[in-house]
């Protein structure tokens, strides 16, 4: 009998916006929590919102837990806080048998998945991808799908050097590519937008990345960005171009969608009758329980 190992964690993150004087907000809406499936079950969670505010939550489109936050009273110090118990299954990321017309590339989807997948495989940037030696196959010259997305990923990894950076929209990725680094979700887009010139359906995902048991990985510590592609008889399939590798059970996720804004963690805006100076601090820790 085979016994899969189950790995205790805790999530321990909070944020902190403070401003020179009393502000106004808008709602926030916080996009935090852990998709719970097969490998990852939610045993505890408390979030907490100050100033005291008004909590509602919902599922959006794409099935992500979001929490918008009201909050009535002007404030010089908006702070976040979740604290969040899980146990997560051991994942191989290569245990999957694709349905054979999707075993090489090119190849398209089924008509009865075709109409259900097009938005995720709508291009949404302009400009031609290019990156290092990949050429992505073709009909004359087939290739076995998973190795293809390996050599992307990797290809990816190896051309695109990796800076952290905690605020501001992703860039485009022909901006990407034209300085040659970036931050998570600015690699993630990239990949996004090649696997949908192939005719793939991709989405992008946010969350946590565990410690690796052998490897420092880029962007441990920080909330993280990847990208997800549909491949018939697997379904969606992590790819983490930051690090090179497929997703397994060290990825938490907590949103997917289509575009950056689907996924974004927090988002909200302050009121003032003038801009005034603020900050943001965060912190993330992962506990193993």
């Amino acid at each position: 009998m085979n016994y899969v190992r189950a790995v205790k964690l805790g999530i321990r993150y909070e944020t902190e916006y403070r401003y020179d004087e009393p502000v106004g907000f808008s709602p926030h809406d916080v996009r935090l929590f852990p998709r719970t499936g097969r490998f990852a079950h939610v045993t505890n969670l408390d979030f907490k919102a100050k100033p005291d505010a008004t909590v509602r939550f919902s599922q959006d489109v794409f099935d992500n837990t979001v929490a918008s936050c009201y909050f009535p009273e002007k404030s010089p110090l908006l702070h976040l806080q979740l604290n969040v118990d899980l146990e997560l299954e051991e994942r191989d990321p290569f245990h999957f048998l694709l349905e054979n017309y999707a075993a090489e590339l090119p190849f398209s989807y089924e008509p009865l998945l075709g109409p259900v997948l097009a938005p995720y495989r709508e291009r949404r940037t302009s400009g031609a991808l290019e990156i290092g030696t990949w050429k992505a196959p073709g009909k004359n010259e087939p290739r076995s799908t998973v190795s293809a997305l390996v050599a992307l990923n990797q290809t990816i990894h190896e051309c695109i050097g990796y800076e952290r950076r905690e605020e501001g929209v992703a860039r485009d990725p022909s901006e990407t590519l034209r300085i040659g680094r970036g931050a998570c979700r600015d690699v993630a887009v990239l990949l996004a937008e090649m696997l949908r010139d192939m005719g793939l359906a991709a989405r992008l995902a946010s969350g946590y990345l565990r410690e690796a048991d052998s490897e420092k990985r880029r962007a441990e510590g920080s909330l993280h960005a990847w990208t997800e592609v549909f491949l018939p008889g697997a379904g969606w399939v992590g790819l983490d171009p930051t690090n090179g590798i497929f997703c397994n059970h060290n990825f938490i996720t907590a949103a997917v969608g289509l575009t950056p804004a689907d996924i974004t963690p927090i988002s909200g805006a302050y009121f003032h009758k003038a801009q005034i100076p603020s900050s943001m601090t965060s912190r993330l820790e992962l506990l193993n329980l």
